[in-house]
């Protein structure tokens, strides 16, 4: 099957180049150049991945980052011309997966959009007999990519639910913040702790009575705890 992917982007050569290269590899490109326009799009075609740029005509890119994250946890890559961390917090935030930095290398991105994509779409991923995972009311089907807390369905981003996944795998393992950007990302990272702390805070919330699961161990990172 192949996989859509929409790139918001009102610069046209830029938009142009990651068109082609996600063309080349076999991908089907959707394509906004203003959040509204963006919005649209996504509500009328099935979409795999957003390339989102921040800065954008009609609505910026967290605006519309908010918006989709009211109804998909699509997987979605950030782009921005910025440098400050805490606009990037402020993306990881709003539920966005990743971010790229401008200007960045066509084949970076590439491969981090290829990344998010795969890593979505596998049937398994390490999840042991009937690909589940259930402790302290959580219950986690890797193949649906569901997650039911005390019997109630809550909806995670492509990253929180890989975040959960692997600290619930590694109960009662400490699990570094080094860790957790190597197995998650798989790259690189270069953001800081900081980046790292935000997605376990969205998670937490989203846990709501079992946030308390997820134990912040001070300078050496997070386990997952059963709750009796």
């Amino acid at each position: 099957m192949r996989r859509t992917i929409l790139i918001v982007e009102d610069e046209d050569i830029l938009r142009e180049i990651m068109k082609d290269y996600l063309l080349n590899e076999g991908y089907k490109v959707l394509e906004a150049t203003d959040g509204q326009e963006a919005l649209s799009t996504f509500e009328e075609h099935e979409v795999h991945l957003i390339i989102l740029d921040i800065m954008l005509p009609e609505l910026d890119g967290w605006t519309v980052c908010r918006r989709i994250r009211k109804t998909s946890n699509v997987p979605i890559i950030m782009l921005t011309a910025r440098v400050d961390e805490d606009d990037t917090l402020l993306g990881f935030e709003l539920g966005a997966d990743d971010y790229v930095t401008k200007p960045y290398s066509p084949a970076i991105l590439l491969a981090r959009a290829k990344r998010l994509i795969e890593s979505r779409h596998s049937s398994k991923v390490n999840i042991s007999i009937e690909d589940t995972l259930t402790s302290s009311s959580i219950h986690v089907h890797y193949p649906s990519r569901t997650v039911t807390v005390d019997e109630k369905d809550i909806s995670l981003t492509h990253t929180e639910f890989e975040i959960l996944t692997y600290l619930m795998q590694n109960q009662g393992i400490i699990i570094s913040r080094e860790q957790l950007i190597t197995k998650i990302w798989g790259y690189e990272f270069a953001g800081d702790d900081r980046t790292v702390n935000s997605h376990i805070r969205n998670l937490r919330y989203k846990l709501g009575s079992r946030a308390t699961c997820i134990v912040t161990v001070v300078r050496a990172g997070y386990k997952f705890e059963d709750q009796i």
